[in-house]
């Protein structure tokens, strides 16, 4: 049996990524045995996933990484793969046994599945297409009942300027923009809609959905990830921001409108994602009226 160590100490969106790797070893070597080292944001989500055999926490901490490193030092592994591209792990990697290294340079990376391609050449392996469809391998699939046809729109932080990356485009609408945005998005796509927030719902959201839009249209808060993700494979259309949600349409082949910063190269994110189309992100008039365009 060869042993697999794979650092992925970041978030759900990144590790949705390792996951196309480790289902391609698990397909090269099906007596693999692949341990995660992850982060405490990640941990669960990683642990819900049939393919990870062993998850290894680095907790916070100078003495809890000790206590992982030594843990991690008591096994041989066939190889060792710095997935999160981070120097903590390459640093702790180093001094571990291992047949095999692969430390991805992130100066070098043209996108991330050209780069997870490249680690399985080194590994001997191949790659096919049937490895992006990772959804596929949860050890308990949490569903969505609803009979109804829905559009999604994710509508978290990243909507709100001061919340987000200050220097992307301002795309946060005025109540008035996205209560009309709402009325023809339903007008244009004939089915219900469903709006899901991040770990705290916009205010905005809250003010435009309490009169009676709000008894059209359906608002869904407090999702833990797994949630959210079913609710996401039941649509039949996803528009969000650029995230973790993003990878799960894809990884389910979800048509998606993924609104993005033209200031950033998300082809290396994205370059491997089915029936994907993306906006730019542009002020909230703009941005609304090329959203119904697309659909």
């Amino acid at each position: 049996m060869n042993k697999y160590l794979i650092f992925r100490t970041d978030r759900i969106g990144d590790f949705l990524l390792s996951l196309i790797l480790i289902k391609s070893i698990k397909r090269n070597d099906p007596n693999s045995n692949v341990t995660i080292v992850c982060s405490e944001s990640n941990c669960e989500y990683i642990k819900s996933f049939a393919i990870v055999d062993n998850v290894k926490i680095l907790k916070k901490g100078f003495f809890n990484k000790i206590r992982t490193f030594f843990s991690l030092k008591k096994q041989t592994y066939y190889s060792i793969i710095i997935h999160d591209l981070k120097n903590r792990s390459k640093l702790m990697s180093f001094f571990l046994k291992s047949k095999n290294k692969y430390y991805p340079n992130d100066k070098n990376i043209i996108s991330h599945i050209d780069e997870i391609k490249k680690i399985l050449i080194n590994l001997g392996f191949s790659f096919i297409d049937n490895d992006l469809n990772t959804l596929d391998e949860r050890k308990k699939v949490q569903f969505y009942n609803n009979n109804e046809k829905y559009i999604l729109l994710h509508f978290d932080e990243k909507w709100i300027h001061n919340k987000y990356i200050s220097n992307y485009v301002n795309i946060e609408p005025s109540e008035e923009e996205l209560s009309q945005f709402l009325v023809n998005l339903s007008k244009k796509v004939k089915m219900k809609i469903i709006i899901t927030s991040g770990k705290k719902t916009p205010k905005i959201l809250k003010n435009v959905l309490n009169g009676e839009l709000g008894q059209k249209i359906k608002l869904i808060e407090n999702l833990s990830f797994e949630y959210l993700e079913a609710i996401i494979i039941n649509s039949k259309i996803l528009i969000s921001c650029h995230g973790a949600v993003s990878h799960v349409a894809a990884a389910k082949k979800i048509s998606q409108i993924d609104i993005i910063d033209s200031s950033y190269n998300y082809d290396i994110w994205s370059a491997h994602f089915r029936n994907y189309r993306f906006l730019n992100r542009d002020k909230f008039s703009n941005l609304s009226k090329n959203i119904i365009n697309l659909l």
